[in-house]
């Protein structure tokens, strides 16, 4: 690092996000077909109605975006039903997470959420000089009353992924009511709800409501999943009015550009591709299922779009065999799952050459597997 960097980021580790198709093709000189299952992207692509508007509008790139968005928050706040007071854009969820750290934790102050959950959050944290206290997992699942233990005086804000990442597991109605009724009035929690389309009709509580309550939370949802416009990183997030005036202060000038405004504007009335989007997922996770337990693999039932492998010992091997392969998935050294990789939901072609590789490196390796 140069010297003159601020001391508290000699603690960053940079996010390391999925490798994309590009550089594998590069680093391998592959020239076949690459699938990537590996950063929970939609198999089946941006919504066509988003994809349309973006044609028609490719002359107007000369133009500077609407700085305020207001036909897309307009929308959005007539399809969640909240003012446009309570929501803020993002370039991606994740700048909201930067915006609320900085708006609202002071260096020294903590941050709670739990570890081996989204990295950013830890990121984030240490960003800003943030104390982070990160409680463990339970069984795979974040564990409400270990981040109610760990709540000290100084805690400014929580932050809860639900569905978790990389897990996929969920938690229900009941546990977060139990939750958010004893959390303190002066803490923040954060709902990180980026697979919230994946997971409606399940038992899922309607956090929106504690915004409608007036409560102190922050929902982030996104466009890059369900809607497939990950590309043009827009996330979004639902609040308080007071909580989104105070982010609005440290929020850059036009961070939403045009063509994701755009794009987003006409995604939300695509509910075709949103229902195929969920189809896909539910009749390809069955299917991955059964295949997994057939080549002995023990994985958590997921409530999102990706679903959590344990190999039972190290993954790095498989993983590099299905680079070489072309198929591209999360190893998950880095949130302390050495043994695990997070598999995407692909399309069916997709998921049978995965199944196929994974078969034929269990069945030649020597490893024990």
């Amino acid at each position: 690092m140069h010297p003159l960097a601020r001391w508290k980021l000699r603690g960053v580790k940079p996010y390391i996000p999925g490798k994309p198709i590009e550089e594998l093709a590069r680093e391998l000189n592959l020239k076949g077909e690459i699938y990537k299952l590996a950063s929970n992207e939609n198999p089946l692509g941006p919504s066509p109605m988003a994809v349309k508007a973006m044609e028609d509008a490719l002359g107007e790139m000369n133009l500077y975006p609407d700085d305020m968005s207001y036909y897309l928050v307009k929308k959005l706040s007539k399809k969640i039903g909240v003012s446009p007071a309570e929501i803020i854009l993002g370039n991606g969820s994740v700048e909201i997470m930067l915006m609320i750290a900085l708006a609202f934790v002071n260096p020294g102050e903590s941050i709670v959420a739990s570890d081996q959950s989204f990295i950013m959050y830890r990121i984030v944290g240490n960003i800003i000089g943030a104390v982070m206290i990160e409680p463990p997992l339970k069984d795979g699942k974040i564990d409400l009353e270990a981040i109610l233990l760990s709540i000290r005086p100084d805690t400014k804000v929580i932050f809860i992924s639900n569905p978790n990442n990389p897990t996929g597991t969920a938690l229900f109605k009941e546990e977060v009511e139990n939750f958010m009724k004893k959390v303190p009035e002066d803490v923040i929690v954060v709902w990180d709800e980026a697979y919230y389309e994946y997971m409606q009709g399940k038992n899922f509580k309607e956090t929106v409501s504690y915004v409608k309550r007036g409560w102190n939370c922050v929902i982030l949802r996104t466009f890059s999943k369900i809607y497939g416009l990950a590309g043009l990183r827009l996330g979004y997030g639902i609040a308080p009015k007071e909580i989104i005036d105070t982010l609005m202060r440290v929020r850059l000038p036009f961070n939403i550009n045009r063509m994701a405004q755009i794009a987003a504007y006409h995604a939300l009335d695509d509910e075709e591709h949103v229902r195929k989007s969920v189809g896909l997922v539910e009749t390809e996770k069955k299917y991955l299922y059964h295949e997994f337990t057939k080549l002995g693999l023990k994985y958590l039932p997921t409530y999102t779009n990706f679903i959590f492998v344990d190999l039972g010992r190290d993954a790095a091997p498989a993983y590099e065999y299905l680079l070489k392969n072309g198929v591209i998935v999360r190893p998950l050294k880095n949130y302390n799952f050495p043994n695990a990789l997070r598999i995407t939901i692909g399309t069916h072609q997709q998921n049978v050459k995965l199944i196929e590789l994974l078969n034929k490196f269990l069945k030649n390796t020597e490893s024990g597997y």
